[in-house]
C-alpha cells in the first residue's frame, strides 16, 4: 500500500486520506494512483533443465530467481527479456524466440516500499552462449532439472507459480 508515503509529492502536506491503491491529497486535491508495474521473467530452457539466477541483493537475496526484471517505458514485454537477458547474462536472445506463457501478480517490497507488479512469463529456448554474470545482481547461475527442483527456494510467489505451472506442462 502506498501508507509508505506521509507528505504529497506536488504541495507538501500531510497526505491522510489512503484507499486500496490510491491517495488523494485534502490540501490541494492530487490524486496519486499506484498501477501495477510490468515485469518479465523468462524460463531459458536446454532439455529438461532451467537456468536459474541466484539473487545477489534484496529481496530476496540467495534465492532463486528468473532472469528477467522490470520493463521500461515505451518497451514492449519481448525487448524488455531481450534487455534484461544482455543485462544479467551476456547473451543476445532475438525477440521472436521469446515465447509468452503465462502471467501473474506479485508483491514486490523495495526499500520498504510495496509495489504491485504484473509478471509476464516468456519461455526461450538458451542459445549455447557463454554467459557473462551481472554481479551486482546475481551471484551466481544453476542449471536445474525439472525432476530436481525445489519450488521452496524459488524466491518469488510469482516466479514459483509460473515454474510450476511449466513443470506440469512439460510432462
Amino acid at each position: 500500500m502506498i501508507k509508505s508515503f506521509k507528505y504529497c509529492p506536488n504541495c507538501g502536506h500531510a497526505i491522510n486520506s489512503f484507499d486500496f491503491r490510491k491517495m488523494t491529497c485534502d490540501s490541494c486535491g492530487l490524486v496519486y494512483y499506484q498501477n501495477v508495474a510490468a515485469a518479465v521473467a523468462v524460463i531459458l530452457r536446454k532439455e529438461d533443465k532451467i537456468l536459474f539466477t541466484v539473487r545477489n541483493k534484496e529481496p530476496k537475496k540467495g534465492m532463486l530467481d528468473l532472469a528477467g526484471g522490470f520493463t521500461d517505458p515505451d518497451e514492449s514485454a519481448e525487448r524488455t527479456c531481450q534487455r534484461e537477458i544482455e543485462e544479467e547474462l551476456g547473451i543476445t536472445i532475438p525477440l521472436e524466440h521469446f515465447n509468452y506463457f503465462l502471467s501473474q501478480p506479485n508483491d514486490y517490497e523495495y526499500k520498504e516500499i510495496p509495489y504491485k507488479t504484473c509478471d509476464l512469463a516468456f519461455i526461450a529456448d538458451f542459445p549455447n552462449e557463454e554467459i557473462v554474470l551481472e554481479k551486482e545482481e546475481i551471484a551466481e547461475v544453476k542449471w536445474i532439472t525439472i525432476h530436481e527442483l525445489n519450488l521452496d527456494e524459488i524466491g518469488f510467489d510469482s516466479l514459483r507459480k509460473v515454474v510450476e505451472t511449466y513443470i506440469k506442462t512439460f510432462k
